[in-house]
């Protein structure tokens, strides 16, 4: 019985050792465990805080929902993003009719003073708008820039303030240019929220000209200048759009992506490194092009801005040449062919974010009636992107996740400018007071008299919509600053202006409608 006894009590000693050792190993793992995810948490904290220049954001271009962002509509400096709103206004201006893709560009002295990265041109020497176009969008060279903005707009100032008003009037409520390249400018802001709008819309108003941002390379002189963004064709779908880098910004980038129906146009400003930068939109487009629609969505996502005004004081006349056919965006792109790699896979890196909604519409107030432009006196739209389109607000508001106090204008800009309104010499309507009702804008010009000459064409292809319409000229801005809306107003009732903006936009103008 002793023996049996022992053997008993061996046997559960051993059952009990076994139990404490299965328990410890259990209590090890879990702590193990938990130290692991203490670690990787620590070092998530650790890599926001290391780059706090750092703001990015997705958004679906099919439908306008934002699938990723992180501090998106916080103010940064854009860099050579900059560039892309100086070919919004080369691509209106070419759509326009007011230069063509081999218009002499004329470069200045100050043009050919600007620093690296540039085409070299010597003051007084020339290139055409399509070689500044691809000096752009591949060598992201400055010197061409500011040529091209001195060519539209007599100079860079003024091409700066013009940037600025097209900027607001497609909703990029937030940016302010000083400059047509991004060179470094302290009062030059903008948003990744901003960047996002205008990549959308520099795909979708300029489809005939939008395939230069695919451009790998192309020959200038001599020499083979290659596109620095590294995306465009290691990445499958990814068609453009820019890069950019100043010390104070950081690296960016705004890239556009299409394939298999699905459409994105994603952000990331403020980059540590132009690889970081790059593996981060990889990693962005890997996770959320998955997540975007591929059905459905508007194909005009932003409204179109009101037209520049016309182009003034050119520093060269422009030769008489033979006018050239838009090119077709997969004649465009002149590219040299380089291996491609497939898309990189998404990181272990947790980027998702709560989905915060569509990009705010942008909501002006004029100063010449004190009347808020919202959705009852404005173009509708179902369309979270679709922006009122009215150039240069004099105070912005804008509605974002949630309501916010109306956004303060960046410094250094005018805030206190007040429309004055201008009517045609034959008119008897006193210059203090405009028509009552609504009205119709289809343009803006840098004199009254080149305003009434745009409505008098305007009314003349505008038929019957247009036959009692009042056509009058509204001045704003003061100084050297001072354009001319013109506007035609007499229109009791919205269906009555909405109808004579379809007149106009069938006969090829622009224009918008809206409570006088």
């Amino acid at each position: 019985m002793q023996a049996k006894s022992g053997i008993v009590s061996t046997s559960v000693s051993s059952v009990s050792s076994s139990r404490s050792g299965s328990f410890v190993a259990k209590l090890l793992a879990i702590l193990s465990v938990a130290v692991t995810i203490i670690m990787v948490d620590s070092a998530s904290v650790e890599a926001k805080t290391a780059n706090p220049k750092y703001a990015g954001i997705v958004v679906d271009a099919k439908t306008g929902n934002v699938l990723y962002s992180e501090n998106a509509d916080r103010l940064q400096y854009p860099a050579s993003l900059t560039k892309m709103m100086t070919l919004y206004m080369v691509f209106e201006a070419l759509e326009q009719g007011r230069i063509r893709l081999d218009t002499p560009v004329p470069f200045s002295a100050h043009a050919a003073a600007q620093a690296p990265t540039k085409l070299g041109v010597r003051a007084g020497g020339t290139i055409t708008v399509e070689q500044g176009i691809l000096g752009l969008v591949t060598l992201s060279a400055n010197d061409a820039s500011t040529a091209l903005g001195e060519l539209l707009a007599g100079s860079e100032d003024r091409f700066a303030q013009l940037m600025t008003a097209k900027a607001h009037a497609l909703g990029m409520t937030r940016t302010t240019y000083r400059n047509a390249n991004g060179l470094p400018n302290t009062a030059q802001m903008t948003t990744a929220r901003d960047q996002a709008r205008l990549g959308i819309a520099l795909r979708q108003h300029f489809p005939q000209y939008y395939g230069y941002f695919s451009t790998r390379a192309f020959k200038f002189g001599s020499r083979t200048i290659r596109s620095h963004n590294r995306l465009v064709g290691s990445v499958r779908g990814v068609d453009g759009i820019k890069t950019g880098y100043t010390r104070a910004a950081g690296f960016n980038l705004v890239s556009s992506v299409q394939v298999d129906g699905k459409s994105i146009v994603s952000v990331v400003l403020g980059g540590t490194s132009g690889s970081a930068r790059d593996a981060q939109m990889r990693n962005l487009i890997a996770t959320y092009l998955p997540k975007a629609s591929s059905r459905g969505g508007n194909s005009a996502l932003m409204a179109q801005a009101t037209p520049a005004p016309a182009m003034i004081e050119t520093p060269a006349p422009v030769q008489p040449q033979k006018a050239r056919q838009p090119v077709a965006p997969q004649q465009v792109a002149k590219t040299i062919t380089s291996a491609q790699t497939p898309v990189a896979a998404a990181a272990a890196a947790d980027l998702s974010l709560p989905h915060k909604g569509p990009l705010p519409d942008a909501r002006y107030q004029v100063a010449e009636a004190e009347v808020a432009y919202t959705e009852t006196s404005a173009p509708k739209s179902d369309n979270p992107l679709v922006a009122q389109t009215m150039p240069a607000p004099t105070k912005v508001k804008t509605t974002s996740f949630k309501q916010q106090a109306p956004v303060a204008a960046p410094a250094g800009q005018d805030n206190a400018a007040v429309d004055h309104v201008t009517t045609a010499s034959t008119s008897t309507t006193p210059a203090s007071s405009a028509p009552a009702g609504w009205v119709v804008q289809v343009g803006v010009s840098p004199s009254r008299q080149m305003a009434m000459d745009l409505l008098e064409g305007a009314k003349s292809k505008g038929g019957k919509a247009l036959a009692s319409a009042k056509p009058f000229a509204v001045a704003y801005g003061t100084g050297n600053d001072q354009v001319y809306r013109a506007r035609f107003g007499g229109f009791d009732d919205q269906r009555d202006a909405v109808n004579a903006c379809k007149a106009l936009k069938k006969a090829g103008i622009k224009c918008w409608a809206a409570a006088q």
